[in-house]
């Protein structure tokens, strides 16, 4: 149901075609040679934007092999430290889509991801269990409203009247087209996945491993999911950074377009 829900969404105008985004060069890793690093940053014009081929028609501009890491539902503490400690060690760039309650809960770690060059993107204030397609449209504004505000507080000390970087995706993957209407028109650009790790569900690190490298080369690169509370999920990354340089693959960091 919620997959014709966001189908229809498009069908019926609800979601623009991408824009034209831009991208810019590699971002070096010092002493690091070997290190799988930035291979360029992707810079996304955010208005009517719904990415992710598993809720979406399109997918960001990438090219073959290209990869963009995002990780929702921190931060956690030591899973999203750990996994913060694996990217920086490889200098790689992510996106993560913050609850806001945990953003509130640590900030510290919110402005040390910001520090590290991560975009800080948002995924409501408390990942209602019913999701967002299932509460009335008023309450579904207010937790990405207040979720979006706690996000920016615990990052940059304080919100504004627009998101600093109008990233948001919704949780379960679960929309009505109204909400998708309504962050259209706040400028807001909805992140699906095109693949995941499906780490909501209990492994050990070794399993995950494998099983989202073969999506991945099924895939042969796109958006992937990974969800920063999981103690497996930190136990996998360091190996994962080191397959995907080990089979090719590069890393596209993504960024909200600069306004004019």
């Amino acid at each position: 149901m919620v997959s014709f829900v966001r189908h229809l969404a498009v069908l019926l105008g609800l979601l623009l075609p991408l824009h034209v985004t831009s991208g810019r060069a590699a971002v070096p890793c010092p002493g690091r040679a070997d290190a799988l690093g930035i291979a360029r940053v992707l810079e996304l014009d955010p208005r009517g934007v719904g990415v992710g081929t598993k809720s979406f028609p399109t997918t960001l501009p990438l090219t073959p092999k290209e990869v963009v890491f995002t990780f929702d539902d921190g931060p956690w503490p030591k899973t999203t430290a750990a996994i913060l400690d694996a990217l920086k060690a490889e200098c790689v760039h992510a996106t993560f889509f913050l609850i806001g309650e945990n953003a509130k809960a640590r900030p510290e770690l919110v402005r040390r991801a910001l520090a590290e060059g991560h975009t800080i993107a948002h995924h409501t204030m408390t990942h209602p269990a019913a999701t967002l397609a299932k509460i009335p449209f008023e309450a579904a504004v207010k937790e990405i409203e207040s979720g979006i505000a706690a996000d920016e507080k615990a990052a940059y000390g304080a919100s504004g009247p627009e998101p600093r970087v109008p990233f948001f995706r919704f949780p379960g993957f679960a929309s009505t087209p109204e909400q998708l209407t309504w962050l259209d028109g706040k400028g807001i650009a909805v992140f699906g996945a095109d693949f995941w790790a499906s780490d909501w569900n209990v492994m050990t690190p070794e399993a995950e491993l494998d099983l989202v490298l073969k999506r991945l080369d099924a895939a042969g690169g796109g958006i992937v999911l990974f969800h920063d509370t999981k103690t497996y999920t930190a136990a996998m990354i360091p190996a994962f950074l080191r397959a995907l340089a080990e089979r090719g693959y590069t890393v596209v960091h993504v960024v909200p377009k600069a306004p004019k």
